[in-house]
């Protein structure tokens, strides 16, 4: 199936067809209908008006035309139809890390598989998408990387959250996208370990011991002083508070730190990549 034929059969955004079918809701019962009265009204079964309520099924233009007309709405829902975004750009599980994200006052990052979001360059994002499984549309492709940048806002922040990171030499050496976005990447990863709210060290492959054999996770420090952990595998993701779980896995980046390359030796090995030591 080509990109195009997949963009044009893209399904709206799971959030947003629910707050839509909220707004039919609302106004059917301002109007003083109940489901069936406004199905009979606008010529559709009162299954069809529930699911749409209930976010299960897209409002579709021509009904949406219908309902502004009986519901008196003065177009409220062709406009709020017309103004839906095309993709889910984030999981729910994710959009809820991200806000974490957003507004933390330390974060504690390990990762050994891809870099992290917050240190990729557009360039490598990309290739990171290009090899999803499906493949993505390049409009999905490019509204997620325009996403993952705008996230990076955070490091630039006059007062930005204080970052560890902990990365597996692996995400260093992989060349996703070819030497050139490898590269740049790596002279991102190098002004980046400058930056004076984030420490950036390199976990070297051929370790005997190694704390971060449990895969990928981050320690998110909230504005209210509280530790939450998020981990994440295929499609799915998790937000842990339990104490004593996010306690493990605090002992367990504990750990990582020490078996890493410290921060100057990490941007020495960065430099040596580059070709400048």
């Amino acid at each position: 199936m080509s990109n195009k034929s997949r963009t044009t059969r893209q399904r709206k955004n799971a959030s947003a067809v629910k707050m839509v079918g909220s707004l039919v809701g609302t106004f059917r019962r301002a109007a003083g209908l109940t489901q069936r009265a406004l199905a009979d009204e606008v010529g559709v079964d009162d299954e069809t008006i529930a699911s749409v309520e209930q976010g299960r099924r897209t409002l579709k233009e021509d009904l949406a035309a219908l309902l502004d007309d009986v519901l008196d709405t003065k177009g409220a829902l062709c406009v709020a139809l017309a103004n839906m975004p095309e993709i889910d750009l984030f999981p729910r599980w994710a959009e809820e890390y991200i806000d974490l994200e957003q507004e933390a006052l330390a974060l504690s990052w390990y990762d050994n598989q891809v870099l992290p979001g917050l240190l990729q360059t557009p360039e490598y994002a990309r290739a990171v998408f290009l090899n999803d499984v499906p493949a993505l549309t390049e409009d999905e492709i490019e509204q997620r990387v325009a996403a993952r940048m705008e996230r990076q806002e955070i490091l630039h922040r006059r007062e930005p959250p204080t970052i560890s990171f902990v990365i597996s030499e692996v995400t260093v050496m992989d060349r996703l996208g070819g030497e050139e976005v490898h590269h740049e990447q790596l002279r991102c990863l190098r002004a980046l370990a400058d930056l004076a709210a984030i420490t950036l060290q390199i976990m070297p492959v051929g370790r005997e011991f190694h704390a971060g054999l449990v895969g990928p996770f981050t320690v998110i420090e909230t504005v209210d002083h509280q530790r939450i952990v998020y981990t994440e595998a295929p499609r799915r993701g998790w937000l842990i508070a339990d104490p004593d779980d996010v306690s493990y896995l605090e002992r367990r980046y504990a750990m990582l730190r020490t078996q890493a390359l410290n921060p100057v030796e990490s941007k020495g090995l960065l430099d040596r990549l580059l070709g400048d030591a």
